[in-house]
């Protein structure tokens, strides 16, 4: 383990971080990023930082925590995976300036860098302005804007859930023109 030339895992840790773009704020991407961790042990001649106790990692709007993040690197040297692990782990960040905060749940939460996919295992759940979205596995497309989920074949789940259940708020609608004058 080496701690002499950490900066370019750390940078890149900034770039993908940054790169979470659709559920983002762009100004979260011009923001310093905070790591906070009871301990850090950092590789890189693999290319993995692991982040124990008590993870918090926020970028603007953009939070992270869990009881283990660890980051691996391609090699190239770019973040390929940041892996959440926590009792649920939790993602959470501000897509637009009008818009509420996405928060998403799972005993595992995944970040695939190269085709910018987040994936959430196990107990997964997505809250956005009031609707959910549940199931054993969560997978989204951030630069398509296409959600998958459904069973998480291959992966011991702590909770089987064999369908997804999603709430979808009613929409407002605004009063007509004639009551709003009374």
């Amino acid at each position: 383990m080496r701690f002499v030339k950490t900066l370019p895992l750390l940078l890149s840790l900034g770039a993908t971080l940054g790169s979470v773009s659709a559920w983002a704020l762009p100004s979260d991407r011009d923001q310093p990023i905070r790591v906070q961790a009871d301990s850090a042990e950092l590789d890189d001649k693999q290319g993995v930082a692991v982040y124990r106790g008590d993870v918090v990692i926020t970028q603007g709007t953009m939070k992270i925590t869990g009881d283990t993040v660890t980051i691996t690197q391609n090699a190239q040297g770019e973040v390929d995976v940041f892996t959440s692990v926590g009792k649920p782990a939790y993602y959470e960040q501000k897509p637009a300036v009008d818009k509420q905060i996405v928060k998403a749940y799972g005993l595992t939460i995944q970040y695939f860098a190269a085709n910018e996919r987040i994936v959430l295992i196990d107990q997964a759940k997505v809250v956005q302005e009031g609707n959910t979205f549940e199931g054993e596995k969560i997978v989204y497309d951030t630069r398509r804007q296409i959600v998958n989920a459904g069973r998480a074949t291959g992966t011991n789940v702590s909770s089987p859930r064999p369908r997804i259940d999603m709430v979808i708020q009613p929409q407002k609608k605004a009063a007509p023109a004639a009551e709003q004058g009374q």
